[in-house]
């Protein structure tokens, strides 16, 4: 995965009606956050949320294009109308309420901390903690949470999920915050995850950080939108699509994480 991830725009057409034109929605993703988003080594974009995202448009009969932009930047260009969207695992807190509007939840939340193996971390406090080396994506809830939780150890940012996992496998960092889901796949199918890393302590499950699950986001102004991919969601719920793309990601019912 590349360090910096330059705006890529795939033409991805969804299958739309044949009577009338159809709406074209450009959807704004990461491209670095697998299995829910990502850039495989041919160039294409891909991921869960992408899958969620062109059955959506799918099933709204709207021809739709996938663009791939950095994550710090992800919200300004929604905002620049860079895309009509966001699907790319964003957690729904009030802070990101007084930007964006968020359809209901596509799938829930929780954190964990990733540790070196045999690291013998148990005990998650400041005063356990003080002077570790702890990690997390920049811009996320994560960073805010061990910013709030830790703030006597020593933070390292990384602009991607994957700059974070490279560093705790050469040894860099101590402990690492990041979305559960995720990290369990890095820890449970990636050869370096496996070798180097497990998943310690309970899931972090504070609203105040993973807020209320994941949606997806809009502009404060395109509440059409926003109801017609509500719609649309609870359909793909009910027909079965969902399903079908969950068990091609996971083992378990992201939606009820059960």
């Amino acid at each position: 995965m590349k360090k910096q991830i330059a705006a890529i725009a795939l033409a991805v057409m969804a299958t739309a009606s044949s009577a009338g034109a159809a709406d074209k929605i450009k959807i704004g993703t990461e491209g670095a956050y697998p299995p829910f988003n990502f850039i495989d080594s041919a160039g294409k974009i891909g991921g869960f949320d992408v899958d969620i995202g062109l059955a959506l448009c799918e099933r709204m009969k709207a021809e739709c294009e996938v663009v791939a932009q950095d994550w710090d930047g992800i919200i300004p260009g929604l905002l620049a109308k860079k895309y009509d969207l966001i699907i790319a695992s964003m957690f729904i807190t009030e802070d990101r309420k007084k930007q964006v509007a968020f359809t209901n939840p596509y799938y829930l939340a929780a954190m964990t901390h990733v540790a070196p193996k045999g690291a013998g971390i148990t005990t998650f406090t400041n005063e356990a903690l003080k002077g570790k080396v702890i990690g997390a994506q920049s811009g996320t809830t994560q960073a805010d949470f061990i910013a709030a939780t830790y703030p006597d150890a020593e933070i390292k940012l990384y602009p991607t999920q994957d700059e974070a996992n490279l560093d705790m496998v050469n040894g860099r960092l101590d402990l690492q915050v990041g979305d559960m889901l995720p990290l369990l796949d890095w820890v449970t199918k990636n050869d370096d995850g496996k070798a180097c890393c497990e998943i310690i302590g309970e899931p972090i499950t504070d609203k105040k950080f993973v807020g209320e699950g994941v949606g997806i986001a809009v502009r404060q102004d395109d509440n059409e939108l926003r109801e017609k991919l509500n719609k649309a969601l609870d359909e793909i719920r009910a027909d079965g699509t969902y399903k079908k793309i969950n068990d091609k990601y996971f083992t378990v019912d992201v939606y009820t994480m059960k």
